[in-house]
């Protein structure tokens, strides 16, 4: 068994026991929640480290892979074929979210059940909206330093493109230092691999953690609402994948393999940040050029969060069923031009899904008070967004790489990760 498949299964073994380790404590423990705390402190931590290597990570691999490129017209011609297919495929997992909950209408069995929430409770989800001036202002750090302290991907990716294309314009007077990034990022990637290595631990203490607090009752209770999520889930990867075999053929599916491990880390941690480092590993080893993964991959983290979409619009409209609050047609698809700018730019924020569809309810009058139906659950529905925003973004950067001509062979890219110095 290779590496990779070994912590792959570490990962699975993790999110078995978390879940019976999680049960006894609910069922057994006089106090669940303070075992809760204590494991959130494993998770926490793993979160933190990985926190701790994104910023690095995206600046030294950015700024090296626009340096290589030499050519900002070839930058701005991949940043315009990234962003298009971002717009195509948030077009597509909000009207898919959209079309499911008219067809299931799971918030009418809500209704029906008596058990709302009053339209005046506090959900304690802050809402806000992001209006275009805040958009603009967000997207250019005041100080780069600023940007990587608070993970701000998207200030990060800004400097690196000005920073690695103003190493190219100046050429071999700045090859020494684009030589020492380099360096550094084999060493990020690296230390990716140690910290890699508590991931198991960080799946087991995440699931024990959320089982521990809600019991698996939770999932009996709201089955049939998360059933239908996940059926939409199911679907959109169905989609996404049908799109991208189109422009990069079966292969497509030996990608899937090699993001199987971040898919998974993804899905247990509901942490989509957390499996960016493999991510990128993964696309490397299919075939993806560095410089262009390198690229892709951070603008993808904050504008094609396709499992966040598609749980936006399916949410609150479920919400707005809860509370007989019937939509029109023209008003429903008003809001899903809104989720499509709202939700952009809000990689990194806790809880971001839910802080978007408050921000979005307080605009079409829907009560708030309705996110507290899906607090209990928020976590076990964050895992399949979590997932499928890595299965998302990997597909689209393997799109453009098909598009731009640098996709090379699997087993070439393969052989030359393995064989490259301190990785």
């Amino acid at each position: 068994m290779n590496k990779r498949n070994r912590l792959t299964t570490w990962i699975l073994v993790g999110l078995a026991l978390g879940i019976a380790a999680g049960y006894i404590a609910h069922t057994n423990l006089a106090d669940p929640k303070g075992f809760a705390d204590t494991m959130s402190l494993v998770t926490t931590l793993f979160l933190r480290l990985i926190k701790m290597i994104i910023a690095p990570l995206v600046f030294s691999t950015l700024v090296v892979g626009i340096a290589k490129m030499g050519d900002a017209a070839e930058v701005g011609r991949i940043g315009i074929k990234a962003l298009g297919w971002f717009i195509i495929a948030s077009l597509l997992s909000l009207t898919l979210g959209l079309i499911l909950v008219n067809l299931f209408r799971p918030g009418d069995a809500m209704a029906l059940s008596g058990t709302l929430p009053a339209a005046g409770a506090s959900s304690g989800i802050t809402a806000s909206g992001l209006t275009l001036k805040d958009f603009i202002t967000h997207l250019v750090p005041t100080s780069i330093f600023d940007g990587m302290a608070r993970n701000e991907i998207l200030q990060i990716v800004i400097f690196s493109i000005f920073f690695g294309t103003g190493a190219a314009a100046i050429g071999d007077r700045a090859a020494p230092m684009i030589a020492a990034i380099d360096g550094a990022t084999h060493v990020m990637l690296k230390v990716t691999g140690y910290v890699m290595n508590f991931a198991p631990f960080a799946v087991f203490a995440a699931v024990a953690g959320v089982v521990a607090t809600s019991g698996v009752g939770v999932l009996g209770t709201y089955g049939k609402f998360m059933g239908e999520f996940y059926l939409g889930i199911a679907l959109l990867w169905c989609i996404l994948i049908a799109i991208g075999m189109l422009f990069v053929g079966p292969r497509l599916f030996k990608l899937l393999g090699l993001l199987r491990e971040p898919t998974i880390l993804a899905f247990t941690c509901a942490s989509s940040e957390a499996a960016y480092p493999k991510t990128l590993e993964g696309l490397e080893r299919f075939g993806v050029k560095n410089r262009l993964a390198a690229f892709v991959l951070p603008i993808g983290y904050s504008f094609n969060l396709d499992g966040s979409m598609m749980y936006c619009t399916f949410a609150s409209v479920f919400i707005a069923q809860a509370y007989g609050i019937e939509l029109a047609l023209s008003t429903q698809m008003t809001m899903m031009l809104v989720l499509m700018l709202t939700s952009k730019g809000m990689a990194g924020v806790p809880r971001a899904s839910l802080v978007v569809i408050a921000a979005t309810l307080n605009q079409f009058h829907i009560p708030e008070a309705g996110l507290l139906l899906l607090l209990g659950i928020d976590h076990f529905l964050d895992m399949g967004r979590s997932a499928t925003n890595v299965i998302g973004n990997g597909i689209a950067t393997a799109v453009v790489a098909k598009w731009e001509g640098d996709l090379t062979d699997p087993a070439l890219a393969d052989k030359d990760i393995a064989t490259a110095p301190l990785r």
